[in-house]
């Protein structure tokens, strides 16, 4: 049996497995590092590090815990990670991957939740990445026009949009783009507030909802994620529709969802690792589009808003929470 260590990284907490193929000869140790955006205890991330866990055991890797310490930053995690020198990466948005990307041309990286890679520069193109660096997409920018839709839809008092986002995430300019192209249809504003520190936030939403027939809609980022409670709660305390990237924030109370099924990628990320560990190239391996889309419609909120979802649009929901 060939032994191989695993070392994982989990936004802020590093630890490593060992590893083992089932029916090969004990010759040579591998390893494979995960590095997320995301906080280690988010049960979300949990989620989703656990399919590509399940996934890797399908394929005929076995692991094993051995230990953990604490490592604060991205650049630090990323550069800690690197200086392992594992077989393989795998990461999660695209902040940690460009982080990767500049401490290493070599080591192959999987990415997922990486909206547009070829605009930052992650890889040549989609059908050829090129280099050391391959993975999942987590959408397209016209989704954005999605949200906008169903949220208007639910909603049609809305004459303004609050835009949640991380302005330092290279999507967001243009996911609003296809925001603000939507909504000249119909007149409304739109006005963005980062997610980056939550006090401001705060004090954002509040400022916006002291004007009538405000909606929000939140960006997907590890940012808007790890603050996905508060911002549930605030649009609940002020009355406003909301809608969000993924499903924990309907789950969360949230008003509704729309985008991926954020376990899929991983799952599919597992098998781009076991293809690289068994010799091919992260640069012939092609960048793969979301194959999973879902909305979830929460009518807890949607009754306390005094909202009513147009019957078509409950009819195409993945998900109705009661």
């Amino acid at each position: 049996m060939q032994r191989r260590e695993f070392i994982t990284l989990f936004g802020g907490t590093a630890a490593t497995w060992p590893l083992a193929a089932r029916a090969q000869q004990p010759k040579q140790m591998r390893r494979v590092g995960v590095i997320t955006g995301d906080y280690e205890t988010d049960p979300e991330v949990q989620v989703r590090i656990g399919a590509f866990q399940k996934r890797l055991a399908d394929l005929g890797w076995i692991e094993r815990r051995t230990g953990a310490n604490d490592i604060d930053r991205i650049q630090t995690t990323a550069a800690d990670l690197v200086n392992l020198r594992p077989d393989a990466i795998l990461s999660m948005g695209t902040p940690v991957t460009v982080e990767l990307q500049r401490q290493t041309r070599s080591v192959p990286i999987v990415f997922t939740l990486v909206a547009d890679p070829v605009a930052s520069g992650l890889v040549e193109s989609l059908a050829h990445p090129g280099a050391n660096i391959t993975g999942f997409t987590n959408y397209e920018y016209a989704i954005a026009g999605k949200w906008l839709k169903l949220l208007k839809e639910s909603a049609p008092r809305i004459e303004r949009f609050l835009v949640i986002q991380n302005p330092a995430n290279v999507s967001a300019p243009g996911l609003l783009r296809e925001i603000e192209s939507g909504v000249r249809s119909f007149g409304a504003q739109v006005t963005t507030a980062s997610a980056l520190d939550a006090a401001e936030l705060e004090r954002a939403i509040e400022a916006f909802a002291r004007q009538p027939n405000g909606g929000l809609i939140v960006l997907p980022d590890s940012a808007t994620s790890n603050l996905r409670a508060s911002i549930v709660a605030l649009a609940a305390a002020h009355q406003l529709p909301a809608i969000y990237p993924f499903r924990y924030f309907a789950l969360s109370g949230g008003l509704m969802s729309y985008g991926i099924d954020t376990v899929d990628p991983f799952q599919r990320a597992a098998s781009y690792i076991d293809l690289i560990l068994k010799g091919s190239a992260p640069g012939d391996l092609p960048v793969q589009a979301p194959n999973k889309f879902e909305l979830v419609i929460n009518m807890k909120t949607t009754k306390a808003l005094r909202l009513t979802v147009p019957p078509n649009t409950l009819a195409i929901a993945d998900e109705v929470i009661d």
